[in-house]
């Protein structure tokens, strides 16, 4: 048993592991706000996606709102073996691609009900991650698919409170589908790579809220604030493998299986200024409460007990940006910003699917308008993370009392291209 518990630990863990935001999270929630690298989100009022970000924001629209976006990640994470668990040539481990491309879409609506009163709804996703190594990959244990995909569904109502004053409210379904598969790679047992040691997929909902504040200082400035809950996801799957049952497989039966993950909460503020007829400037730090989430524990109905408790010890993260547009002409607005996202992981709990680290934006964008009531943007980032080295124990070793691990150089870094269609009518 201690060998199938081992395992599912090891499946499992790597839901921890990196998107293109702090650990799996994402900020691609428009394109207007990625050409300025997300910067003042909670207070720049472009469009109908302040329902994510801030819906106290709604207030400022006169005429209902649709926005329509979709965002590319294009990233280059490759790994570079520098120690193997048995001994073989370390080149082996060398990957040059090992997070595919994506496509995160986002979907919102904004109408005013009252001269106070405004509601809005969206569809976008906070977290998610994507990994995926070749089945006879040596290090097969720590590696494999890995998938974990969530939607938001949010509906909000914003109160003018005076002109200066807003308040928004939000409620939010969210949906989390996710998949782990790991080989056995090079092994103590002889196990062809390609051998399926786990496979988990699973899915579930849970449900959050969110506040938002807006104050306008004057007609040029203006500062806003957001609080999303932490929510927390159970899942409710199926866990099946290839080992024969001599080692304590399942030999490909199937058996019910559950896993509980805490989504952390989220905090931004923001503060946005006009300085002139055609220059803004914009910025925001944003906090992820990462602290609520200590450990993953996964349970089988055959046990009360979990079957694994493994620490991951993350701590909570800042993510620093600033940006600003220039109105180029009547029809044309520039965008440019830069941001610092910081990692929470803990160093001595790195994960090949993908190696969390710091990273930085540098981000541009436009909005052209075709007429009064329909416009576009186009907006496009270059991440760029820090090179890091480090071990992950082997799970296989780990079964027969083997302290056995394989070393890593990452690098990763990503482009991101997104567009969006806004119509007000």
């Amino acid at each position: 048993m201690k060998f199938t518990k081992t395992l599912i630990a090891a499946s499992l863990a790597v839901l921890s592991t990196d998107s293109f935001a702090a650990a799996f999270q994402l900020a691609e929630h428009s394109a207007s706000g990625l050409g300025r690298a997300y910067a003042g989100e909670a207070a720049v009022a472009d469009d109908a996606s302040v329902v994510a970000r801030n819906p106290a924001l709604m207030t400022l629209f006169k005429d209902k709102q649709i926005s329509v976006a979709g965002i590319a990640v294009i990233p280059d994470v490759s790994l570079k073996g520098e120690s193997t668990a048995y001994g073989s040539d370390p080149s082996t481990l060398d990957d040059d691609s090992i997070a595919p491309s994506a496509f995160v879409p986002a979907g919102y609506f904004t109408m005013p009900v009252h001269e106070r009163v405004s509601i809005g709804f969206g569809a976008f996703s906070n977290f998610g991650l994507a990994t995926e190594f070749d089945q006879a990959y040596e290090a097969g244990s720590v590696a494999g698919e890995t998938e974990i995909v969530t939607v938001n569904m949010n509906a909000s109502v914003a109160y003018k409170i005076s002109e200066q004053v807003s308040l928004g409210f939000g409620l939010n379904y969210i949906y989390a589908d996710a998949k782990v598969i790991r080989n056995a790679g090079e092994n103590p047992y002889g196990l062809p790579a390609q051998t399926q040691t786990a496979h988990l997929e699973g899915d579930d909902y849970a449900f959050g809220w969110n506040v938002g504040a807006m104050y306008q200082l004057d007609e040029n400035s203006r500062f806003g604030f957001n609080y999303r809950s932490e929510s927390t996801i159970d899942f409710s799957g199926e866990y099946s493998n290839q080992l024969p049952a001599q080692v304590g497989g399942l030999n490909g039966m199937t058996v019910p299986g559950q896993l509980e993950l805490t989504l952390p909460a989220i905090a931004e503020f923001s503060g946005s200024h006009q300085l002139d007829d055609k220059t803004g400037v914009h910025y925001s730090v944003l906090w992820t409460g990462w602290n609520s989430f200590e450990k993953l524990e996964a349970y089988t109905p055959s046990q009360e007990a979990p079957v694994f408790s493994k620490k991951e010890n993350f701590s909570n993260s800042l993510r620093y940006s600033i940006g600003g547009d220039y109105q180029y002409t009547d029809a044309l607005l520039l965008r440019a910003g830069l941001a610092y996202d910081e990692s929470p992981a803990d160093k001595n709990h790195m994960s090949i699917s993908i190696p969390d680290t710091d990273r930085f934006w540098f981000s541009f964008g436009a909005n052209y308008a075709f007429s009064d009531n329909s416009n576009v943007d186009l907006g496009a980032s270059i991440l760029r993370g820090k090179t890091q080295n480090f071990t992950e124990k082997d799970s296989l070793g780990e079964a027969l009392g083997q302290d056995v691990s394989w070393g890593f150089e990452s690098k990763g870094h990503a482009v991101l291209i997104g567009a969006q269609y806004n119509y007000t009518f």
